[in-house]
């Protein structure tokens, strides 16, 4: 087996172009569609529309400005720590930091179109390697480009980030292992860490198989020097690269998102029959859009990137290596993906053993797939043999799918109808485009295979096809959502400027919202109740479901929970237009209209409480968990939530609150008790970005209530003097105050983000020696040969 790299002249700047025009063609109908019926800038779905384009706008500004905290990040929380995992370590964002902030939404395109080029491009380096053929490297650096996987997390974005870098870091690990090439993986390692934290936990995973795989293939042949050499290398390229790390762990250790292990039987087997369904198919047929479910119903499909599909070739070219291949390090590599496909626990291996489902890490078998594809094709023998027979196969099991559309069933009133697939149409049309992809394989394949020029005949189909199925995906994920979205740019980038003029300045609040989108708060640069973000602040998520507040990947109060809008300083809810009549079946008291703009109708909270305040009395846990938890907010309004070990400590400043107490909670008895809060509220107070400061002037010292998240980051002092910050209420956050005036200040340091800037800065010192050491001994080897 020759594993040397091919002499002749990279073609990698070709890839790229390529990869790159193809890319641009792709979204230029839904740019102008944008453009011309859409409202301005490019806009997708779902999490693309409320996360993506969001993010990218408002960690441009905020970095700009510089600061640790970020108030507009749901009731508030550390930006690092919020953002790392969507962008702040990703070299694609600190490219977009020479355009002004509110051109952002216009740069997401252009971002992605770059990002196809690159991953085109690195997947074409790491086959080179492998196919042996120029040409055919090209083919598989296009595959990955435009496989299913990368398609599909169009919708995701910075997902593609990642897909994006993979293959230099794989590549430089071969260049490492097979060529002695020293220098290059430590930063690749380096940069994929920094990029994101989560996908490189899969990452290193898929490295220890990739690397097993290669030596019981015996593609890598390493002794112990090389590899002792090679381990260093990757812990320096994981010390360099550790700058968000750090800060991140010491916050997910606390998020009960990342802590949910699999138990018993879930272990081995998925809870439904239909998820492993779900997993064949993903392999055979285009993605459907990220949020629609159509052969199968059952099982946990949403969302979950579940796809492994080549553009025109499918995963025939895979078939066809393993059976001709049987003993080739990518077949071992294939099989054990596979594997670790359909048992729970190794699939979830690649997300630290969490048993939420994702198959968010098939990008890496996918451009293992797409080498074995192009090594298959670009030897004739091989492929001869080998390739009708998988076709076959391919074609038998793509119109299998067909059978899931004309199976008799009944609907939920026991009425005849076809098929199980969620909307027929749809199904069709993701059919109609599988099944013309193994054709025109196959036509390629007949009039081709034997003329000289295969391999360009098939990168051209490749393209055309990753073109066409591309658009197909775009539409059903983008359109359907058409309507959802139409008012996208309205009530975000087109209400900036409406919305200053009419909301004053003159005191810290926050926002609600009513019937719009996601992530407002994000545009105002104002906290909003309505926050859509994986990893804000853990204690958000602590807080929030015991005010009956369910708190996944995003928060969303209930409008009849009106008692949090008092608790959390709401001063302003913000009622899309088309929304209204919703918001007035509501029936709420407290809300009087105070101004409109173009996409809203402006509230105005009766009963506002400013931010900071004291109680006279003090609730206990057991107290509160009698109370129904989407009523606990009133009680809350009405006294302190506080642990045994604090009521002891402040015993004689706070009253216990008489149990008869518990049973009054009217919004008459709301109104009051935001009324008492008032006048037991500080001074002043104002946020920064490094967290706030407050002026009090209480005639007794108090225990000063902030609805602000409790995080170790945040120091407090009173007078210069440091103070303790008590975690009240299951999460926010309180401080004892002496009587007269009293300067509060709460500064907010990322935890472990010292600790992993020296550790990475080290990095980087020890690898500037190690390279100027390879340097100095590469040319003294060059000056030894040429004497």
């Amino acid at each position: 087996m020759q594993l040397t790299l091919p002499k002749e002249k990279s073609r990698y700047g070709r890839v790229f172009l390529l990869c790159f025009l193809v890319a641009a063609a792709l979204f230029l109908p839904h740019c102008i569609a944008d453009a011309v019926w859409g409202g301005g800038y490019f806009h997708y779905a779902g999490d693309f529309n409320d996360q993506q384009i969001n993010f990218y706008q408002y960690a441009n500004n905020f970095v700009k400005q510089g600061g640790t905290f970020s108030w507009a990040t749901d009731l508030g929380s550390g930006f690092v720590n919020a953002y790392s995992f969507y962008l702040l370590g990703s070299p694609f964002f600190w490219l977009t930091l020479w355009v002004p902030s509110r051109l952002m939404p216009w740069m997401m395109v252009p971002l992605l179109c770059l990002k196809m080029a690159l991953a085109g491009g690195g997947g074409y380096l790491w086959a080179r390697r492998w196919v042996r053929s120029e040409d055919w490297s090209m083919v598989a650096g296009c595959l990955y480009a435009f496989s299913g996987f990368t398609v599909y997390n169009i919708f995701f974005n910075h997902f593609l980030d990642v897909v994006a870098l993979f293959p230099y870091m794989l590549a430089s690990l071969d260049d490492a292992v097979l060529d002695g090439k020293r220098g290059r993986f430590p930063f690749w390692v380096a940069l994929n860490l920094v990029n994101n934290y989560f996908f490189f936990a899969g990452q290193a995973v898929f490295l220890i198989l990739y690397f097993l795989c290669m030596l019981a293939g015996r593609a890598y042949k390493i002794g112990p020097r090389r590899f002792a050499v090679l381990a260093g290398e990757t812990l320096l390229g994981c010390a360099m690269g550790c700058v968000l790390l750090i800060p991140a762990g010491l916050s997910l250790i606390r998020n009960p998102r990342t802590i949910d292990p699999y138990n018993g039987y879930g272990y081995l087997l998925y809870g439904n029959s239909q998820q492993y369904g779900a997993i064949l198919y993903s392999a055979f047929l285009m993605p459907d859009a990220p949020y629609f479910r159509d052969m199968f119903q059952e099982g946990i499909l949403k969302h979950t990137s579940m796809t492994a599909y080549l553009p025109l070739v499918g995963i025939a070219g895979g078939i066809a290596f393993c059976r001709g291949r049987r003993s080739h390090p990518f077949t071992y590599i294939m099989k054990a993906c596979i594997l670790c496909a359909f048992v729970p626990v190794l699939n979830s291996a690649f997300y630290a053993l969490n048993s939420s489902y994702y198959a968010r890490w098939y990008y890496m078998p996918v451009l293992v797939l797409c080498g074995a594809t192009a090594y298959v094709l670009a030897r004739p023998h091989l492929s001869e043999q080998q390739v009708p027979r998988a076709w076959r196969v391919v074609a038998l099991v793509t119109l299998s799918a067909a059978a899931f559309a004309l199976v008799p069933n009944t609907d939920e009133e026991g009425n005849f109808q076809l098929g199980v697939v969620d909307l027929q149409p749809r199904f069709w049309g993701i059919f109609a485009v599988s099944v013309l992809g193994v054709l025109l394989f196959w036509v390629l394949w007949k009039l081709a295979r034997n003329r000289r020029g295969w391999a360009k005949a098939m990168l051209a189909g490749v393209l055309a096809f990753s073109f066409f199925y591309g658009t197909v995906h775009l539409s059903l994920t983008k359109y359907p959502q058409w309507g959802t979205d139409s008012d996208l740019i309205a009530e975000t980038y087109d209400s900036v400027a409406e919305l200053d003029e009419l909301l004053p300045e003159d005191a810290f609040y926050r926002l609600d919202a009513y019937g719009a989108h996601s992530n407002l708060g994000l545009w105002f640069d104002k906290s909003c109740l309505q926050f859509f973000n994986s990893t804000v602040a853990p204690s958000i998520m602590e807080f929030y479901p015991e005010v009956g507040v369910t708190r996944d990947v995003n928060s969303k109060p209930d409008a009849q929970n009106y008692a949090l809008r008092g608790l959390l300083s709401v001063r302003y809810t913000l009622v899309a237009k088309d929304s209204a009549d919703d918001w007035d079946g509501e029936n709420l008291s407290g809300w009087t209209l105070c101004g409109q703009t173009s996409a809203y109708d402006v509230y105005q909270n009766d009963n506002w409480v400013p931010m900071g305040f004291t109680y006279d009395f003090y609730v206990t846990k057991a107290q509160l968990d009698a109370v129904p938890e989407k009523e606990r907010a009133q009680i809350l309004m009405r006294a302190l939530l506080l642990d045994e070990d604090q009521i002891e400590t402040y015993a004689g400043l706070l009253d216990p609150l008489p149990e008869e107490e518990l049973e009054d909670r009217t919004a008459n008895r709301y109104a009051e008790d935001c009324a008492d809060r008032r006048a037991g509220g500080v001074v002043e107070f104002a946020a920064n970005r490094s967290g706030f400061t407050a002026h009090t002037n209480y005639a007794d010292q108090e225990l000063v209530f902030f609805s602000v998240p409790y995080d170790d980051g945040f120091t407090a002092t009173v007078n210069g003097v440091p103070a303790v910050i008590e975690k009240v209420d299951n999460g926010l956050m309180a401080v004892l105050v002496p009587a007269g005036d009293a300067d509060i200040e709460f500064t907010y340091h990322t935890p472990g983000l010292a600790l992993s800037a020296r550790i990475s800065l080290a990095g980087v010192a020890v690898y500037g020696v190690y390279l100027l050491f390879l340097y100095r001994t590469r040319k003294r080897k060059l000056n030894a040969e040429s004497c």
